[in-house]
């Protein structure tokens, strides 16, 4: 199994929404395509934001919990035929279940509670990639994970300084505090 984490959402030429997720340890990455509504509630819970009235991946969340279930892990275990496949791996009681699940609804509730996303090594290597070019990569995307903003501008910086270019390097440093901050 290879850990992965939620890198972007993007939307294909034809309109469908996906998701990037990036190997942990590695540079490969899984495009999956995933409904607009799971793509947004994704997108909600990177962002943390939370809507006015529960959405149905936070319902979700708040019944697992309050009938004493966790999920463990996430798993993106299957490719066949061009479909995806998912299992939310579950614990009650001592005990642990495997749940099928689509994969973008296992993202969604995965997000929402910091819980490990796995993909089994087989569909890595079916289907994942490693980008060729990241600006042109980067631009396609809806949504980028704060994590790689931060890691970016936090390089920017350390060039900016670099090169003594003191104005940029404070607007990027403020971005940093921005994103850091949470605000």
């Amino acid at each position: 199994m290879i850990e992965v984490r939620v890198n972007g959402i993007f939307l294909t030429q034809s309109q469908a929404s996906g998701i990037i997720l990036k190997e942990k340890e590695g540079n490969r990455t899984l495009p999956i395509v995933i409904g607009e509504y799971e793509a947004q509630s994704i997108a909600l819970a990177l962002e943390d934001l939370k809507p006015p009235r529960p959405i149905t991946h936070d319902l979700t969340v708040n019944l697992l919990e309050s009938i004493g279930v966790t999920i463990e892990s996430v798993i993106i275990s299957e490719l066949k035929e061009n479909t995806y496949y998912a299992i939310i791996r579950i614990q009650k009681d001592m005990e642990t279940m495997e749940i099928d699940a689509r994969p973008s609804d296992a993202i969604a509730l995965a997000v929402r509670l910091g819980t490990n996303i796995f993909v089994n090594e087989t569909v890595m290597d079916q289907a994942a990639y490693i980008p060729e070019d990241k600006e042109t990569d980067d631009k396609n995307y809806l949504f980028k994970s704060a994590t790689d903003n931060l890691e970016e501008l936090k390089e920017q910086l350390k060039n900016a300084v670099d090169n003594e270019e003191y104005e940029k390097a404070a607007k990027i440093r403020d971005q940093i505090k921005k994103l850091e901050s949470g605000s």
